[in-house]
């Protein structure tokens, strides 16, 4: 499948490009902010709590400060909101109509227990939409992309792959779920769908498996951030796919004053009513 690009004009305080001028440049940053997590990953690093009890490690923070730098650099009129720094005001925020959103370390509790399922993630919201997101897997040495206007993509050492979701659901179906939040919710899910193979997986890397068509559908049925999902989203639907609330509206973002996510569900090929199959879990 080859890739394809149609011009989008991207205007910010003073200057314009395509998005596709973006996706160099961020990818660029992610794998910086990879090497730096990397560096932190081969030692005995230490683990604090946020206030929330999650997770926070100086690689989290090291990956902060390259990607906030470098994106300084490259938008310096676009504000950036990351997980590791104070959330803006939302009377402030709402008034952006584009921003960055950044998860630096995704996964930080599988980062911890070092099986490698982490992520760096990267996206910019238009309009309360993911537009383009790049989600980098350190361990892999993989980067995901998606770009509207482009596509999505998949870069694995020297080589570059259009990827897109599953044009069927696999039978059984391919189900991917949270390694570290599994829940009741879930369990029912599965039984309603019947035959399925459950893939546990950490960080937005259940997103991607869907984007390239190895999972059929990622049902999050418990609490996540926007700063976890936007990346991973811009992926899953440039590749064809849909992240929908429960509701059947799309996921969107800085629309509210909290930065919690409802209930969504990550769809790949669109051959089942996902959403039926999950009404009973709303």
């Amino acid at each position: 499948m080859s890739l394809f690009y149609t011009a989008r004009p991207f205007v910010a305080s003073g200057f314009s490009m395509n998005l596709k001028e973006l996706i160099n440049p961020v990818v660029d940053l992610a794998v910086d902010a990879g090497q730096a997590i990397m560096k932190v990953y081969a030692t005995e690093f230490d683990v604090q709590s946020k206030a929330d009890d999650s997770p926070l490690t100086q690689a989290d923070l090291a990956a902060h400060r390259c990607i906030v730098a470098g994106l300084g650099e490259l938008t310096p009129d676009i504000p950036i909101i990351s997980e590791e720094e104070g959330l803006p005001r939302f009377e402030d925020r709402s008034q952006w109509q584009r921003y960055w959103l950044i998860d630096p370390l995704d996964g930080t509790r599988e980062f911890v227990n070092r099986n490698g399922e982490f992520t760096v993630n990267i996206a910019l919201i238009d309009v309360h939409r993911p537009v383009f997101g790049v989600v980098h897997v350190p361990v892999q040495d993989k980067t995901y992309i998606g770009c509207e206007g482009h596509g999505a993509e998949l870069r694995d050492g020297g080589s570059s792959t259009a990827i897109r979701v599953a044009a069927a659901s696999g039978r059984p179906v391919r189900v991917v779920g949270s390694r570290s939040h599994r829940g009741s919710s879930l369990d029912a899910f599965l039984k309603r769908v019947g035959e399925s193979d459950m893939v546990p997986m950490g960080s937005s890397l259940k997103f991607c498996v869907v984007a390239e068509g190895r999972a059929d559908i990622y049902p999050r049925l418990g609490p996540t951030s926007e700063w976890d999902t936007a990346a991973a989203q811009a992926v899953v639907e440039q590749a064809g796919g849909k992240v929908l609330e429960l509701d059947g509206k799309p996921l969107s973002y800085n629309a509210k004053s909290e930065i919690l996510n409802p209930w969504f569900v990550v769809i790949g090929p669109s051959d089942y009513d996902w959403l039926a199959l999950l009404a009973g879990d709303a």
